[in-house]
């Protein structure tokens, strides 16, 4: 506090509180259009695409080829290059669904729970491992439902600490 200027010292008691200011049309534009769950759904399920898709590339790039001695080098990087695809495209559709699964649940849930807490991601994270693993049979999509579910919580504790 400044002892020449009266003015110097807040209005509201010497406290420091930063003013409020309202968001731009341009924010809350995209906030609204954030908060609809079939954009969130679609978005998640690109980028969850995208995730795939590099994670495949490389997890294929990793795969040596079983008569890898018989065979030649243009051979060897004709094999690689079909198994990256097989492998990109593979974990582009698993990461792209898983995706848009578990954010079109957490969304649909926490608009029909109108709270944003825990359980709504536990619940997403229980539907997407159940269905991404409903067709190994009930038991699989029970364990991945409870192992999704757990998966979910402790990611989401770790990246929000706030909770």
């Amino acid at each position: 506090m400044d002892a020449t200027n009266p003015e110097s010292e807040t209005s509201n008691g010497g406290s420091n509180i930063p003013p409020f200011n309202m968001p731009s049309r341009v924010e809350a534009e995209a906030q609204m259009i954030w908060e609809n769950c079939f954009t969130r759904t679609i978005i998640s399920g690109v980028m969850g695409g995208g995730l795939g898709l590099f994670m495949g590339m490389f997890l294929g790039a990793l795969e040596n080829p079983i008569a890898q001695d018989t065979m030649s080098g243009k051979q060897q990087f004709i094999y690689t290059a079909k198994q990256m695809g097989r492998k990109s495209l593979s974990s582009c559709i698993a990461f792209g669904t898983m995706g848009a699964i578990f954010s079109g649940v957490e969304c649909v849930v926490e608009k029909r729970r109108a709270k944003h807490d825990i359980k709504n991601t536990a619940i997403a994270g229980c539907a997407t491992g159940g269905v991404m693993s409903g067709r190994a049979g009930p038991q699989a999509a029970c364990i991945g439902c409870a192992g999704f579910a757990v998966f979910s919580v402790l990611i989401e504790k770790f990246l929000d600490r706030n909770t």
